[in-house]
């Protein structure tokens, strides 16, 4: 089946960077608008039109330049924050000595908020404080002496930028561990699916070859020693080893990446689980079945089928070739709901957990693992004597999955 890469991308600086976008349109706007409705407080308001001139140019030209960190460069960061030093500076120069006394705004107003702002999304609250530095030197200069509103603005700039800055820090170290957490449960999902399939081919035939050769003897005796010890020390990896998946955003600008990979059949429709389960009657298998059928998406049907394989692999293990097995098959409105059961000697108490702890995961990985997997659950109940019954159940909200994924 072929596979497909997908991904997820997570990311809160993204929006911060679009908020900062429409922020510097915005304030543009309003300092052009401020400017026309004070124009009479202006002494050279023809140097006031050249500077809203290349602000304009400049606001809209740059746009790109304020889409992600990659494009954000600090070339342009350094000249932007020019630009609005520039106006802050230019001010004593246009308006009249009252408009500096009543505390008017300077040229760019509050669109040099958006220059700062840049660095602290940028580089988070250390590049903040640096950046604001300079617009506060800048507006003691404007104003001639350190006035209260002036000091006041330039804490709430300082201080605005600084906590923007460290929040966004802390969105990227919480982007970093969350990608990690989702590449090691990637990891493990996909540690437990070899351990079913290695389960329900490689170990099964190693314990069988094991059997064999010291029922014959001889040279076959030897292969069979040799068979169980790569059985112990293949169960103990499949048990225990995890190889974690070191996957890192390719792109730190748009966030955390992580790259997941699926299997191909979302664009088929829902499998009849019945076509799945027909192999498994024999002459000591009975299946029992409902007359319509019964649908799920692909995977969720394969690997419903794969446990109760599983499991009628389990009772000719421990049951015996001659034991034998039912398999019924329930339709409910909210659920399907598979159960096995067979006529063997039962399973003594607490010899699950055993073979657990043993590395004998049949029952761990390759039933209850596929459908913890899929949302669902499988119960075992057994009493010595009277056999063991298998249920299991998977949602029917797969096959809502299943439908979703037709093209």
């Amino acid at each position: 089946m072929p596979k497909r890469e997908r991904v997820m991308r997570m990311s809160v600086e993204l929006p911060l960077w679009r908020a900062l976008t429409a922020y510097r349109v915005l304030t543009m706007l309003y300092a052009v608008g401020l400017f026309a409705t004070t124009y009479d407080s202006y002494d050279r308001p023809g140097i006031a039109i050249a500077y809203f001139a290349v602000l304009c140019v400049w606001t809209l030209a740059t746009l790109p330049r304020v889409q992600n960190a990659t494009a954000c460069t600090k070339r342009f960061l350094t000249a932007d924050l020019l630009v609005a030093l520039t106006g802050i500076l230019l001010t004593p120069l246009v308006v009249s000595d009252q408009h500096i006394q009543e505390s008017g705004p300077t040229l760019p107003s509050i669109w040099t908020a958006g220059s700062v702002l840049a660095f602290a999304i940028k580089g988070g609250w250390r590049w903040a404080a640096f950046a604001s530095t300079p617009v506060a030197v800048a507006n003691l200069i404007e104003r001639g002496h350190p006035a209260r509103d002036t000091v006041h603005n330039v804490i709430l700039v300082w201080v605005a930028s600084i906590a923007i800055g460290y929040v966004v820090e802390v969105a990227r170290a919480s982007e970093r561990t969350l990608a990690r957490a989702l590449e090691i449960e990637a990891a493990t999902r996909e540690r437990e699916r070899l351990a079913r399939d290695i389960h329900d081919s490689v170990l099964q035939v190693l314990a069988m070859v094991q059997r064999r050769g010291a029922v014959i003897g001889g040279e076959a005796a030897e292969l069979g020693r040799m068979a169980g010890e790569q059985e112990v020390a293949l169960r103990t990896l499949v048990s225990r080893g995890l190889v974690p998946v070191s996957r890192v955003s390719r792109d730190t600008a748009d966030g955390a990446v992580v790259l997941a990979v699926d299997e191909g059949d979302e664009e088929q429709g829902p499998v009849d689980l019945r076509t799945l389960l027909a192999p498994f009657a024999t002459a000591r298998v009975n299946l029992a079945e409902p007359g319509a059928p019964v649908l799920l998406a692909p995977d969720a049907a394969r690997e419903l089928a794969a446990a109760v394989g599983a499991a009628l692999d389990n009772v000719r293990e421990h049951a015996g070739e001659r034991a034998r097995a039912w398999i019924l098959v329930e339709d409910e409105p909210d659920a399907v709901i598979v159960t096995v059961r067979d006529d063997g000697p039962g399973i003594e108490a607490g010899r699950l957990a055993q073979a657990e702890g043993e590395g004998r995961l049949g029952v761990a990985q390759s039933i209850r693992g596929r459908l913890r997997d899929l949302g669902g659950g499988a119960e075992l109940v057994s009493t010595p004597g009277q056999g063991t019954e298998v249920e299991l159940t998977v949602p029917k909200q797969q096959v809502k999955r299943g439908k979703a994924g037709t093209g």
